[in-house]
């Protein structure tokens, strides 16, 4: 099991901690509740060292990584990122991951933890000659600092590092990277350092006020928003047009990319299925990954959650699941099997809040 450099601190914290994607993560310090909270309300610091970060380089690294991710790599100018997928031949996820354009011919990525050697041995199975990929995960350590309150916080630690605008990055002396996208639906910051450093950073944003926050915020605030989680919500038996995310798919690309293909013929075709929101409308138990997700009449079986919980902006039960078409229709109502029991709930639309 990897640990993350910031461990001793979790440890010290009393952190709650569980195994995910191959690393001893925290899960919880005061409760996902209050930490939720305080992403919403002000300002939360997140370990989030077990992710993956690869430097592509070269005079030809943009065209080879336009042939390879979703997006339009070309529309970046140098310090803008965006959000895109890597995807099989078939059109199914990899992976969906931050690209940013850190130089005239050199991109930051910032992949999922357990998709990090994947990643890594595909993309340099695709990538053209003279372009190279510097694996930087394990020399790094990093923090995502979320909530209204980050920003100011992070000008009263480091005024003479000033942060990216949205979707940037910026670099600094001594290696320290600020990216500014976040993963909650609120405005915040993700700051890169070398591992020996890291701690430094973390430690001064708790100083400053930042709550300590674990994985299991992470996703209560991101299922909020409707935004999907690689393993769960995205995967190689789906594409990014069922899962919703064709604005990030980018099909007139002349070049085309991996997946392409596929994806054109399917949307020539039309989706049969479709990954919505459903909220339960009643008094329920929280909705979980995996369960059974019936039409009205409890009887026949349309699909089953990829991710479920209980919205603590909302109060009551939410989850994502893919769906037939004419079932994804908001205001379709839908049964959860909850431990074997019935449960009413509703498609609705995305973000839930």
């Amino acid at each position: 099991m990897n640990r993350s450099p910031l461990h001793g601190i979790h440890e010290a914290l009393n952190a709650r901690m569980l195994p995910f994607a191959g690393w001893e993560m925290p899960i919880q310090y005061e409760g996902i509740v209050a930490e939720h909270r305080a992403v919403r309300n002000g300002a939360g610091v997140f370990d989030i060292s077990h992710m993956g970060e690869l430097l592509v380089s070269g005079a030809d690294a943009g065209r080879a990584l336009n042939g390879l991710l979703t997006n339009d790599v070309s529309a970046l100018s140098v310090s803008e990122g965006q959000y895109t997928l890597m995807l099989s031949e078939e059109g199914g996820v990899i992976d969906d991951l931050i690209i940013y354009r850190s130089g005239e011919s050199s991109y930051f990525l910032v992949v999922n933890a357990s998709k990090v050697e994947e990643d890594v041995k595909w993309l340099r199975s695709h990538l053209t000659e003279g372009v190279s990929l510097d694996d930087r995960s394990e020399s790094l350590g990093a923090v995502a600092v979320q909530g209204p309150e980050s920003v100011a916080l992070w000008a009263t630690l480091e005024p003479g590092c000033p942060l990216p605008p949205r979707n940037g990055i910026a670099e600094y002396e001594g290696g320290l990277i600020l990216c500014r996208t976040g993963y909650t639906g609120e405005d915040g910051f993700e700051l890169f350092a070398p591992t020996e450093l890291i701690n430094g950073y973390f430690q001064r944003i708790l100083d400053a006020g930042a709550a300590p926050c674990g994985l299991g915020a992470r996703d209560t605030l991101r299922l909020e928003k409707g935004y999907p989680l690689n393993g769960s919500d995205l995967d190689k038996d789906h594409t990014p047009l069922e899962a919703g995310l064709g604005f990030f798919v980018k099909l007139g690309k002349a070049e085309g990319f991996t997946g392409s293909a596929a994806l054109l013929e399917q949307k020539a075709a039309g989706i049969d299925r479709k990954l919505v929101g459903i909220a339960m409308t009643g008094k329920a138990p929280p909705p979980r990954h995996g369960y059974e997700v019936r039409d009205e009449e409890g009887e026949a079986v349309l699909g089953e959650l990829t991710s479920g919980s209980l919205s603590p902006g909302l109060g009551l039960g939410i989850g994502l699941a893919y769906l037939p078409v004419a079932n994804a229709v908001p205001g379709t109502e839908v049964t959860i099997m909850v431990r074997d029991r019935p449960f009413p709930a509703r498609v609705v639309k995305k973000p839930f809040l």
